[in-house]
């Protein structure tokens, strides 16, 4: 993006957001990446962690809750620490780099959860509803090898260690299943995503409604946004709270007699959302 603002004048207003979320062996490497991308493409860089926004690293959240729904947090407090960062920082777009083999994977986690609400959403290359702030995949049809080969012949400094978490994920079985599926039909990838642009819903089918939480003002399919409940549970000792069916967690919360108290728990970060501004976000990672 650096290279093509300057060659074709886009005139856009280019910045760096890197999210820090506590992984020791992996984000602290790849942050050093980051660090030298900043100067050697001379944009400026705002990091932000999990432990100034939350009060919580992705470290401390796994050894409360094991190693089976790790991404579930750190996907939820990563996504909504992007819209802070931005907010912050009053840009207009958040740029990922969200490959063809990322999205091919969330593809099949939707269905294999029936979660058709994100899989009419997962792969749109641009996101973003009217008064939200818009998220765009510029490599939405890029294999994962293909951004790799070419950052290894431009010799750019690039970073492709695997969190130390990802292989006992959900979403690491996910990829397991997407790489063997290639081997057999190397257009796999893309062939999964076009499907998942072509699934029809049923007119009956009830789809939840975004809108904003009541705790921190970020975007919510109900009440409290995912984000508040998580760290709610995760504050109470009973991280079991966030995961699952809202039943189960309504029978827990009854009988535990408790109250969510959302984001204000053990954040340190704000919880106003900032007006964007007119800057573009380029998340390097």
């Amino acid at each position: 993006m650096k290279t093509l603002n300057d060659r074709y004048d886009y005139g856009l207003n280019l910045v760096l957001l890197s999210i820090d979320e506590g992984i020791s062996g992996y984000r602290d490497d790849s942050l050093e990446t980051v660090k030298r991308n900043q100067l050697q493409y001379d944009l400026p860089l705002t990091i932000l962690s999990y432990q100034e926004l939350y009060g919580w690293t992705m470290d401390a959240i796994v050894k409360e809750i094991g190693m089976k729904n790790n991404c579930t947090f750190c996907g939820v407090f990563r996504r909504q620490a992007l819209d802070r960062g931005a907010a912050m920082l009053k840009c207009d777009k958040i740029v990922t780099g969200h490959n063809a083999d990322d999205i091919a994977e969330t593809v099949i986690m939707n269905i294999l959860r029936g979660d058709i609400a994100r899989l009419g959403r997962c792969t749109s290359i641009s996101t973003g509803s009217e008064g939200m702030l818009s998220r765009s995949k510029p490599f939405k049809f890029t294999y994962e090898k293909e951004i790799v080969m070419y950052a290894h012949f431009k010799k750019l400094d690039y970073f492709t260690t695997e969190c130390i978490y990802s292989p006992n994920a959900y979403r690491g079985h996910a990829r397991t299943f997407l790489k063997d599926l290639e081997k057999i039909r190397p257009r796999a990838i893309l062939d999964i995503i076009k499907s998942g642009e072509d699934m029809a819903i049923k007119d009956e089918v009830k789809m939840s409604v975004q809108t904003t939480c009541q705790k921190c003002g970020y975007i919510a399919s109900a009440e409290l946004c995912k984000a508040c409940i998580m760290l709610d549970g995760l504050n109470r000792g009973r991280p079991e709270l966030s995961i699952g069916k809202n039943n189960k967690r309504k029978r827990i919360l009854k009988m535990t007699a408790g109250k969510i108290n959302g984001v204000n728990g053990k954040s340190n970060g704000s919880n106003d959302r900032t007006n964007t501004g007119t800057q573009d976000i380029m998340e390097m990672f």
